[in-house]
């Protein structure tokens, strides 16, 4: 069996204008790689324990001679036996893989020390702290949104039967109730069905007088059962063909004439499209009209992938719409996708909106801000005490004084004075804000020795 070869943290001093920074202390030793210590025992370095949560490769718990090598390096949680720079339970942000592999390469390490040179030095910077607050109110998600029309309030008007276009009786953006007509329709299938309805009415009225006739006869002893049913059957058929008939000229709506009859709003709205021209040909597949109730909408939300945990049915959305800026619009959400768009990444859902003056229009665009309730153990804190280097998001803990400790942080999205951190910083922890920037700069490997700090690195 191959042995692992263990990488040791190389200690360096670098002196600028009275500064230096110096590697950790054997405390705080340097996280390991997975590809340090891959062939230890032949395990796959890309695949994790199943049973351990953690990169199968340095699964203490798969790989108990691990453990001597993890506490020689002062890597290692006593509590819950795993090493303390991946352990599931005190980091399960990292995903049971060692630090080096979860984080960028470039970005400054979780638990980096910087330390001023003197208390005057930190106290000349000016930096300013405040204490992070435990989140007990909701926090917001950040989506984009689209308006739509409400399905169940729209609709799209074709012929009934088809045939020529006489007439319009109403234009774009008239408002129509139920039942208005909205074109003159003249149709020769019409004017047969009306034709046929006539005879059909006809024919029953004579049939009805003739089983009327047979039934005296027979009560007289003059006719026979046999000629009443029959009377009486013609007089049935002669009312079935009569009310086919007459079902297939409602359905075309009110009459103008022989063959023309009027085409009728479905639902009441605003007539947002009109096509074709007097005197055009339309089939039943054509549509005519379209008709929009805007008296409500929908928003139609994006949900990001990496928020569709946190999003359900229920929660409150507010809606601010490109185009009426100073407003927004409240909603509830309706619906969420039980899938995931595959081009986009985000999950679909949907708020209804009341637009009660028609401000709102389908098609606009809008920013979503959707509620959600802070998990437990959030940390709320002021926007300047973040800040995001070489990809990962950072919050500096005041140590003492002159002594500040950098935390690689999630934090949810807001537009508030504060924001939620769920993950890295617990409540009532001292965070700087102002001179955040300053720290986050000594911690970048392109400014080391250029500052003012002692900062403890970590190969």
């Amino acid at each position: 069996m191959r042995r692992c070869l263990l990488l040791f943290a190389t200690l360096f001093f670098l002196v600028v204008g009275g500064c230096q920074r110096r590697d950790a202390s054997p405390d705080q030793s340097a996280p390991v790689a997975a590809s340090e210590i891959a062939d230890l025992g032949g395990a796959d370095a890309e695949g994790m324990c199943a049973e351990h949560g953690v990169l199968e490769a340095v699964c203490t718990k798969c790989h108990p001679k691990l453990i001597r090598i993890f506490q020689a390096r002062g890597d290692w949680c006593a509590e819950h036996e795993f090493p303390e720079s991946f352990c599931p339970l005190c980091h399960p942000e990292r995903g049971g893989r060692p630090v080096a592999d979860v984080a960028p390469d470039e970005a400054p390490a979780n638990g980096l020390r910087i330390t001023f040179a003197t208390k005057e030095v930190a106290a000349q910077v000016g930096i300013e702290t405040s204490r992070a607050l435990r989140g007990e109110q909701a926090t917001v998600i950040l989506a984009t949104a689209t308006i739509v029309a409400d399905a169940a309030k729209s609709a799209h008007v074709n012929v009934r039967s088809p045939g020529v276009i006489r007439a319009f009786k109403v234009d774009l953006g008239t408002k129509v109730m139920k039942g208005t007509p909205l074109a003159s329709i003249e149709s020769a299938v019409v004017a047969e069905d009306r034709a046929r309805l006539r005879s059909a009415r006809a024919r029953a009225e004579t049939a009805g007088a003739d089983y009327e006739r047979e039934k005296q006869l027979h009560d007289k002893g003059i006719s026979s059962q046999k000629e009443v049913q029959a009377a009486q059957q013609a007089y049935e058929e002669a009312k079935a063909d009569g009310a086919a008939a007459e079902a297939a000229v409602g359905l075309v709506g009110g009459a103008e004439g022989a063959g023309v009859y009027n085409l009728v709003a479905p639902i009441g709205g605003a007539v947002t499209a009109r096509n074709f021209t007097v005197g055009s040909l339309v089939d039943q597949e054509e549509t005519i009209f379209e008709i929009l109730d805007t008296s409500s909408l929908w928003a139609e939300i994006d949900i990001p992938e990496s928020q569709a945990s946190r999003v359900a049915v229920g929660q409150h959305v507010v809606l601010e719409v490109d185009g009426l800026e100073g407003r927004k619009f409240d909603g509830i959400l309706q619906y969420v996708a039980p899938v995931v768009d595959t081009r986009t990444r985000t999950i679909k859902s949907r708020a209804a909106l009341d637009n009660p003056d028609g401000a709102l229009r389908a098609n606009m665009y809008a920013r979503a801000q959707i509620s959600v309730s802070s998990a437990g153990g959030t940390a709320l804190v002021p926007r300047a005490a973040v800040q995001e280097a070489k990809g990962a998001q950072l919050v500096f803990v005041a140590l003492a004084v002159d002594e500040y400790e950098t935390r690689r942080v999630r934090v949810d999205p807001s537009d508030g004075e504060l924001v939620a951190v769920t993950a890295g910083l617990e409540p009532g922890e001292l965070v700087v804000t102002t001179g955040s920037f300053l720290l986050k700069t000594e911690t970048l490997k392109e400014s080391i020795g250029a500052g003012c700090c002692e900062v403890e690195t970590k190969k």
